[in-house]
């Protein structure tokens, strides 16, 4: 690999599936919910690394600028989306930012991933993709067939990877058992490798409105120190899409490459007990329970018979519900309006 990988890490999203610890005044990615950094800084620690990584470009919601400037110093690039369109546009944003024959690595700020020597091989050998004009996708080692996550089936082998013969959407149970039994299928954990320039002509051949937009945007944007902001009045008429359905399913140069490292999106609270082993938080005790997690910020919380139960406890607000209903949090009206 000849040069330096380009980190774009993306900050949206609300993560009101973790409600009540994760509020839009301090999201998820700027909780410490494993470990003592944050889902952010971890983020960044994983491409910190001067001799495979460029320094990192943030995209962030405009509110949230202050959270990443608190956990990460005022020198880190940052540019401060005024409404959020979604991942395509704010990839659009990096790319035109980032330097002529760049390659970008796009990742989430709010993902766990616990082998990160095994995602920076992953970056490398889909940086050496993106090289070739390759747009690729980290397909992520399927453990078992869960059903809250889209896929990628793989087709014939390319020098560092794959080609991509398919995104599938998320699937049923008896779907997801025999994507998992055919040994071909990876989830898709929403962390992408392309070069800049590629990216932009095919968001262009197959947004090309999006991509107009996107680039008056940066034009009219206005620059404060390491800070960017696009302009506003232009951004807010962008039709909002991910880059899944804007680009990654519509080119003829789509890749993947295969990796396993311990990887979650911590998209609800279900899926972050399965990251922490089932370990509780805070003072709590548990007697005859099975599968009974407790998330304390103070009041100590006592469960007693119960199994596959999740008590979650911040401030003034208390969450009490059954494993397996943890993807319906985010329709509470205190996780709406908190």
């Amino acid at each position: 690999m000849s040069a330096l990988i380009k980190p774009v890490i993306l900050c949206g999203g609300g993560g009101t599936r973790l409600w009540p610890r994760s509020r839009p005044a301090r999201p998820k990615p700027f909780l410490p919910l494993l470990g003592e950094r944050t889902l952010f800084q971890q983020a960044l620690d994983r491409v910190a690394d001067p001799d495979q990584f460029a320094a990192p470009l943030v995209v962030a919601g405009e509110a949230h600028v202050p959270l990443v400037r608190e956990q990460c110093g005022d020198e880190l690039a940052i540019i401060a989306e005024p409404m959020g369109r979604n991942t395509a546009p704010a990839i659009a944003l990096a790319a035109l930012r980032a330097q002529e024959g760049s390659v970008l690595l796009v990742c989430p700020s709010d993902h766990y991933i616990a082998d990160a020597p095994a995602f920076r091989e992953a970056a490398r050998s889909a940086a050496q993709l993106a090289q070739q004009g390759w747009l690729v996708s980290f397909g992520i080692e399927a453990s078992h067939p869960h059903t809250g996550y889209g896929y990628l089936k793989r087709g014939e082998a390319l020098a560092d990877g794959f080609r991509l013969d398919a995104f599938v959407e998320k699937p049923d149970l008896a779907t997801a058992q025999r994507f998992l039994a055919d040994g071909h299928y990876s989830w898709n954990g929403g962390i992408f490798a392309f070069g800049r320039d590629v990216f932009l002509k095919e968001l262009r051949r197959h947004r090309p409105e999006m991509a107009v937009l996107c680039e008056a945007a940066v034009a009219q944007g206005t620059e404060d120190g390491a800070l960017f902001r696009p302009d506003a009045k232009v951004f807010e008429t962008i039709r909002g899409e991910s880059i899944d359905y804007a680009v990654m399913e519509n080119t003829a140069h789509a890749a993947m490459v295969p990796v396993s490292m311990g990887w979650s999106d911590i998209g609800s609270w279900d899926a972050l007990r399965e990251a922490r082993g089932g370990a509780s938080r805070g003072p709590h005790e548990l007697l005859d329970c099975s599968g009974v997690m407790v998330d304390s910020d103070g009041p100590r919380v006592s469960v007693v018979g119960l199994d596959d139960v999740i008590v979650v406890v911040d401030g003034d607000e208390i969450l009490v519900m059954r494993a397996d209903a943890a993807q319906d949090v985010g329709k509470l009206d205190g996780a709406s309006l908190s």
